[in-house]
């Protein structure tokens, strides 16, 4: 069903939980797998997403450190989803072409994310390594845009079409 057939999106909620864990899901399986191979663990690394709310006490918080990185990740995607989902009703063109506006909101979230929340945050930033920046930008393009905006279309406006 098409969002100018249907005045309201479909469980909209369950939608956005459902394409926020399908988009952060992937997005820690690259981490987890990008960075596991330089050495890294997973607790480390969602220690490190928690450093942006507890500075760098969270990397001696253990396991609760860990856990609260990955609520704070899966929330801030939830979130993202809860964002495309409402300017999909006034933008029928989202949900339509879903794939290609899910390109463009993974460059939206990006740049929000490198740009605006982690400056703003309490994580110590240092620069990047070039292939990381690449990697990352791309998994955003190509992967956590594109689920978000499928699985809406899926969930929230029942269509089939993917």
């Amino acid at each position: 069903m098409s969002p100018s057939l249907a005045s309201r999106p479909y469980r909209p909620l369950l939608a956005c939980v459902l394409a926020g864990l399908a988009a952060g899901s992937l997005d820690l399986l690259y981490v987890f797998v990008f960075h596991g191979l330089r050495g890294v663990s997973p607790v480390r690394i969602l220690q490190y997403i928690a450093s942006g709310l507890q500075g760098s006490a969270a990397f001696e918080g253990g396991a609760a450190s860990a856990a609260l990185g990955a609520a704070a990740h899966y929330f801030i995607l939830i979130v993202a989803a809860g964002l495309y989902l409402a300017a999909s009703r006034r933008l029928h063109w989202l949900v339509r072409s879903a794939a290609a506006a899910g390109v463009a909101y993974g460059i939206a979230i990006w740049l929000v994310m490198n740009f605006v929340v982690v400056p703003l945050s309490a994580v110590k930033v240092g620069s990047p390594a070039l292939l990381s920046q690449i990697t990352n930008l791309l998994m955003h393009l190509f992967v956590i845009g594109p689920v978000l905006a499928l699985v809406l279309r899926r969930v929230a406006w029942r269509s089939p079409s993917i």
